[in-house]
């Protein structure tokens, strides 16, 4: 499967290391806005089923977003960035 990942790029996504995912840094003012992305974030993922991979270090919150069961990147992966970047 081909992903076009220029409007991702374009937003601050980048393709990891291993190119089996996303990975994107967000900082907020501080940790009650980190908390709360993280909150709705987490929201729309469990509605698409699909979950990320994330840690939060006070005002940061860094995601990688893969598909295990498909052994990379596939459109949900794509379709949670866009989700996450809408809701920042």
């Amino acid at each position: 499967m081909s992903i076009d990942l220029d409007a991702l790029t374009a937003a601050g996504w980048q393709l990891s290391a291993d190119g089996k995912a996303i990975e994107k840094r967000y900082k907020f003012k501080n940790f009650a806005e980190a908390l709360g992305f993280m909150v709705r974030a987490g929201m729309a993922a469990e509605k698409m089923d699909h979950h990320p991979e994330w840690t939060n270090v006070y005002n940061r919150v860094d995601v990688r977003l893969t598909t295990h069961d498909a052994g990379g990147l596939t459109e949900n992966d794509t379709k949670l960035a866009k989700k996450m970047d809408e809701i920042t």
